[in-house]
């Protein structure tokens, strides 16, 4: 049995019907989104409801940062000065990628799991795969207001991160993040929506379209 990365969120106990049936056919869930559009706090919770692993590839490889040295320890690192340092070592030397990478892939072969990774939606063969659509300015609001810096700032911040992030994935998978749309099952536009009306809206469409065919 592969180690459990760090990082993963064991759900608690069954609270539905649907945590057992979701159990019950090994389920794979992906969630994909640019920074700040809200993907992690979608996953989180829908592995809660479900009772599923939850597993987040950004987590992982801050993980993997702290160990390498880096002090990144804190909500928001990956906007930080430092966080961007190692998106850049990232950009130059795919090995903690593919590290990462390697290691939910594993977790995906299991199934019962919600995978929070900008990779998985491509590399998984099976699963039921969702993007989050939100666009920059409203990114750029968001993550102003949960850093308390200016939406200048946020806006600057983003646009370097998603570029830098882009070119690592083409470089590593050739796949185009934000543009190549292809493997998702489900694209939301959540702009408008709040984080509740978001979560309500996947479980909707994962009841119906996931337990029901058993993706």
């Amino acid at each position: 049995m592969p180690r459990m990365p760090e990082g993963i969120f064991e759900a608690g106990h069954l609270e539905s019907q649907h945590s057992m049936t979701a159990a019950t056919k090994k389920i794979v869930i992906c969630l994909a989104g640019l920074t700040a559009c809200g993907k992690s706090t979608a996953a989180r919770r829908l592995a809660k409801k479900y009772n599923l692993k939850y597993v987040s590839g950004g987590t992982a490889l801050m993980e993997l940062a702290l160990r390498t040295g880096y002090r990144a320890n804190s909500r928001g690192w990956w906007e930080t000065s430092e966080g961007m340092r190692f998106l850049e070592q990232r950009l130059h030397d795919p090995k903690f990628d593919k590290q990462i990478d390697a290691q939910l892939l594993e977790w995906a072969e299991r199934g019962n799991i919600v995978l929070d990774s900008w990779t998985m939606p491509w590399l998984v063969k099976r699963g039921f795969k969702i993007w989050l659509e939100v666009p920059l300015p409203e990114r750029a609001k968001r993550l102003a207001q949960r850093d308390s810096i200016s939406t200048v700032e946020a806006k600057r911040i983003i646009e370097e991160k998603d570029s830098k992030t882009k070119k690592i994935y083409q470089s590593l998978y050739g796949f185009k993040l934000g543009e190549d749309y292809q493997p998702f099952d489900l694209i939301l536009d959540s702009e408008n929506l709040t984080s509740d009306e978001v979560f309500d809206t996947l479980c909707l469409v994962i009841d119906r379209l996931v337990l029901r065919r058993g993706r």
